[in-house]
């Protein structure tokens, strides 16, 4: 099932804020909807979004045609439906190099969303054999967030290579972290995990590290929104916690993203502006009326805690613009 995609004249997503409840499908057939989509949740994950955006950077040449600058004006709508992840801004410039003919902004979204798809094949086979590297025939697995097909087109980052391992017959378990506020992991994750038939536990964002200290897992492996230049990863809130304890534990904490998540242009996490959700989602019904919060929805985790990232064409360690950096496969 792919989870995001061009139907019929419109951009098809899975409502990801229904699930694991039910599977909706929605029909986005203007700008305002894909902004809207986006900014609700609706889809997520930094190459879903990227392919959404430059999707809808085609809804903008066809429902703008002969205005360029009511074009331009949805373009920067898109770009900025959410800040941190690299892939929305750079997919639906890429895809706005085309403007202003229709055919010609769909075609190049339609390449976006086919690499997409050829990149987690690639990162899957990457990353299940570094695993395997690493861990030997049988690692017990942690992972954050949601990074399975809801999160690209199909398959995935990290758990596209979680898949990999368990057709390969080399998984040894899965413990899947809730990811607070929204819940990804607990919702989408283990929803991806049960419909491909793969054994796993729910854990608290907390007990990770916990449960890395005792013994319980062999690797962590995640995905990415953005990675720096200096190698740093900023992903979903809860990451660094988790690198942490990895460090702590003495094994190994895997990124996993495309190519078009690496983005040399920004030096480090410190330049990356990160998205505050607010407090509804933190406050909800539990804490006392009028109580503040602050809720970040991603964190910086620095280059010298990740043992290895995963990209659709190489794999490595230090710093994601090459310099000084180790290759490890």
């Amino acid at each position: 099932m792919r989870s995001i995609d061009w139907i019929d004249g419109a951009l098809v997503i899975v409502d990801q804020t229904r699930l694991p409840g039910e599977t909706v499908f929605l029909r986005l057939t203007s700008v305002e909807d894909v902004v809207g989509a986006i900014r609700r949740l609706a889809v997520r994950g930094a190459p879903a979004i990227g392919v959404a955006g430059a999707f809808g950077v085609a809804l903008a040449a066809r429902q703008h045609e002969g205005d360029a600058a009511a074009q331009a004006h949805a373009v920067h709508l898109l770009e900025n439906a959410r800040p941190t992840a690299v892939n929305l801004a750079r997919q639906a410039r890429r895809a706005a190099g085309r403007l202003p003919s229709f055919d010609a902004v769909l075609a190049e979204a339609m390449r976006i969303r086919d690499e997409e798809i050829a990149s987690s094949t690639e990162m899957a086979r990457r990353g299940a054999d570094l695993v395997e590297r690493l861990c030997g025939t049988g690692a017990r697995l942690l992972t954050h967030c949601n990074t399975g097909g809801l999160a690209t087109v199909v398959d995935g980052t990290a758990l596209a290579v979680i898949f990999e391992l368990y057709r390969r017959g080399a998984l040894g378990g899965v413990i899947a972290s809730e990811t607070r506020p929204l819940l990804q992991g607990a919702r989408l994750t283990t929803w991806e995990l049960g419909r491909a038939g793969i054994p796993h536990r729910l854990a608290v964002d907390s007990a990770g590290p916990f449960l890395m200290a005792r013994g319980e897992v062999d690797a962590v492996i995640l995905g990415a929104d953005r990675i720096c230049a200096n190698g740093d990863v900023v992903n979903k809130i809860g990451t660094y916690a988790h690198a942490l304890g990895a460090r702590a534990a003495g094994i190994p904490f895997i990124c996993v993203a495309p190519e078009s998540t690496v983005d040399t242009a920004t030096a480090s996490g410190a330049d990356v502006e990160i998205e505050d959700r607010g407090a509804a989602e933190v406050v909800g019904t539990a804490a006392p009326a009028g109580t503040a919060a602050v809720n970040p929805a991603f964190d910086v985790t620095p280059a010298g805690l990740v043992t290895a990232v995963v990209t659709d064409t190489r794999t490595f360690s230090g710093r994601a613009d090459g310099a000084d950096r180790l290759a490890v496969g």
